[in-house]
């Protein structure tokens, strides 16, 4: 299997579905091909599609997709969703919604993107009409301004070429780290800004979610040379492991699938019972132990073997305090 993310397989659905419609009946391995994946990952999508549909609607009005066309011919043949043709018509509120969440947008935005942003807003307004003027009276601003704060800092901090010392919460170990860093840039990701830099308390390249920084102080200090890097591209999501990276193997039931379309995957095994054996990459065990604690019942650690007996012992712990 492809190594991927739900990003990839949002963006291919959205392509999915007119490029479906425009060939009428097509062969699965064609579309395969013509999308530089699978059919295996193909077939799955179009289970993915089998529940999508217009908001409100209920299952009979859902996309149809011809099983016995698809398990006999191999082929597929989409129905019930030529409303995806028909332009798209907001009401008063949701238009609002549109415009208020584009104005928020713009505001958290580079200057490249908040051009883009100005210009599609522009055209929203006009046809919004009174559905702008009721967006204008929602402030979604954060209330104290930190984040923003915490922004300006570290961006002049990466143009005089300074480092930062900053205090950054990690939730998935529930403690403070005070930390000097070179800072490279900021960027944004599945709508929160990061800063990207080079940590010199673990000596390797960071993350950091900008309202998590709990403070930031800019220094005296010149970065070294990493601040040269190239800023990460961040398109196919933030959670990237190294490749030497600790490796697990994950069972998973049905209901845990989507594991292995939101973090990167090695590989995946689809098992009898509908559930998946995969293997990924951690870079910090505790995330791995706080990934299969929040899994429950739906998703077991195989290996590596004394982790799941953390995992265990830490989850017998928890149930105690019931009794």
């Amino acid at each position: 299997m492809t190594p991927g993310g739900s990003p990839n397989q949002v963006n291919r659905l959205l392509a999915l579905v007119p490029y479906l419609q425009r060939k009428g009946e097509i062969a699965v391995d064609e579309v395969a091909r013509d999308f530089g994946v699978s059919a295996k990952t193909i077939l799955a999508d179009i289970n993915v599609l089998l529940f999508c549909g217009m908001p409100g609607l209920g299952m009979g009005d859902l996309i149809d997709v011809d099983f016995d066309a698809l398990e006999g011919e191999g082929v597929i043949r989409l129905s019930n969703a030529d409303y995806l043709a028909r332009p798209l018509r907001l009401d008063t509120t949701e238009a609002a919604a549109l415009v208020a969440g584009l104005r928020a947008l713009g505001e958290g935005s580079s200057d490249e993107e908040r051009e883009v942003v100005a210009r599609t807003l522009r055209k929203l307004e006009e046809a919004a009409g009174e559905a702008a003027e009721l967006a204008g009276q929602v402030d979604i601003r954060p209330a104290d301004g930190h984040e923003e704060s915490v922004r300006d800092t570290v961006a002049a901090a990466i143009l005089a070429r300074r480092q930062v010392r900053l205090t950054h919460h990690s939730p998935y170990r529930d403690e403070l780290t005070t930390r000097e860093v070179d800072p490279i840039a900021v960027t944004t990701s599945e709508g929160h800004s990061y800063l990207d830099a080079w940590c010199h308390l673990v000596e390797d390249r960071r993350l950091f979610r900008l309202d998590r920084v709990t403070e930031v102080v800019a220094l005296d200090t010149a970065v070294s040379e990493h601040a040269d890097e190239q800023p990460l591209d961040l398109t196919e999501g933030i959670y990237r492991p190294a490749p030497d990276a600790l490796l697990a193997t994950l069972r998973l039931s049905d209901r845990a699938r989507w594991v292995a379309e939101y973090y990167p995957i090695e590989s995946a095994t689809e098992e009898r019972d509908g559930g998946l054996t995969v293997r990924l990459r951690a870079s910090d065990p505790e995330w791995l132990l706080q990934l299969v604690l929040r899994l429950g019942g739906t998703g077991t650690l195989v290996e590596p073997t004394d982790l799941a007996e953390r995992v265990r012992q830490t989850a017998q712990r928890a149930l105690d305090q019931y009794t």
